[in-house]
């Protein structure tokens, strides 16, 4: 009798235990944690390629007069550099070496009236930079800049007269080059940009040979300068 008690007592404090917990309310499971991006940074190096525009001007003085002429063509090629962005600031500096080729072709005229009439042919045919750069990245993956530094660019200089070519310069320039432009990374290690540059070749001097005892060009100068406006994509190594 006493065996057959406990046992009912048992029984009964166990079910009285599982409905008090059915009654409980259920605790939920943690909420899992975010998982953080990583702060995008400038630093670090890239390569990439670009496409663009080329629009130049060119001029020829010589003892006939002068020509100036303007055209436009295609530019394209790839640029390397590196970045570094200071801790806790949007500052950047970094460098970069763009090399492209450009199809910039354009002509003018030079002397006529009593004067045989001259044809002055202007050619840009690749260009390099190495430029600096400072920018500000003013929100992430935002990033605008200004560059400047040292140009070089193969330019040449055909003169004429009836389709008989009496006189050319072609060479590889030295110049200066100043520019800017904006840059968005849309991707880790991607980043787009568009930007606009000028570059100064100098003056070139060179002398035509005339049949006629300088009556076309003989001695002159040819002056280059090229604009570009292009748009290109880097892979970014952090």
């Amino acid at each position: 009798m006493k065996r057959l008690l406990l046992t009912v007592f048992a029984v009964s404090t166990l079910a009285a235990t599982s409905a008090l917990a059915a009654d409980l309310p259920m605790r939920s499971a943690p909420a899992p944690q975010p998982i953080l991006a990583p702060a995008s940074t400038w630093t670090g190096c890239y390569l990439g390629g670009n496409i663009g525009g080329a629009f130049g001007d060119a001029s020829l003085s010589g003892d006939a007069g002068a020509v100036s002429s303007h055209g436009s063509g295609f530019a394209g090629g790839g640029q390397i550099g590196c970045d570094y962005q200071f801790a806790g600031s949007g500052w950047v500096i970094g460098f970069r070496d763009m090399y492209d080729w450009t199809s910039n072709n354009r002509s003018g005229t030079i002397g006529g009236g009593p004067l045989p009439t001259a044809v002055a042919n202007f050619n840009n045919q690749w260009f390099d930079t190495l430029t600096g750069r400072l920018g500000y990245s003013w929100m992430p993956g935002w990033l605008g800049y200004f560059q400047g530094g040292a140009a070089w660019g193969h330019t040449s200089t055909n003169v004429t007269v009836a389709d008989v070519q009496i006189g050319q310069t072609s060479t590889t320039r030295t110049g200066w080059t100043v520019g800017g432009g904006v840059e968005w990374m849309f991707m880790p290690h991607w980043s787009a940009f568009l930007e606009g540059n000028y570059m100064d070749f100098g003056s070139q001097s060179g002398t035509a040979f005339s049949p006629v005892g300088c009556a076309a060009v003989c001695g002159f100068t040819a002056k280059a300068t090229e604009a570009t406006v292009i748009a290109g994509v880097n892979y970014r190594f952090w």
